[in-house]
């Protein structure tokens, strides 16, 4: 039972991030305020999870390629620690 409720924290988790994600590129096409707390919470969350992957890929043609290398890793990373919880409990 423990288990359970565990993994399902750390998917909701991961989920909240990838749409975090997927928010922070919408209001890339958007012209916004980036004072606004919203936004700028949206910005502070996702930096530290999208800068790795920008630093290992170059732009391509003015287009950010981190938000799908970030998505992709952040799926994998959830599934394999829903695997681990069930594993270990």
């Amino acid at each position: 039972m423990f288990a359970y409720q565990l993994a399902q924290i750390v998917s909701i988790a991961f989920q909240v991030l990838i749409y975090l994600i997927i928010g922070r590129c919408i209001l890339s096409f958007i012209r916004h305020d980036p004072y606004n707390p919203i936004i700028k919470f949206v910005y502070d969350v996702t930096e530290p999870v999208m800068a790795p992957f920008r630093r290992l890929l170059p732009a391509g043609y003015g287009i950010d390629f981190s938000p799908i290398l970030a998505v992709l890793a952040l799926s994998l990373g959830s599934k394999l620690i829903i695997q681990l919880i069930f594993f270990i409990f």
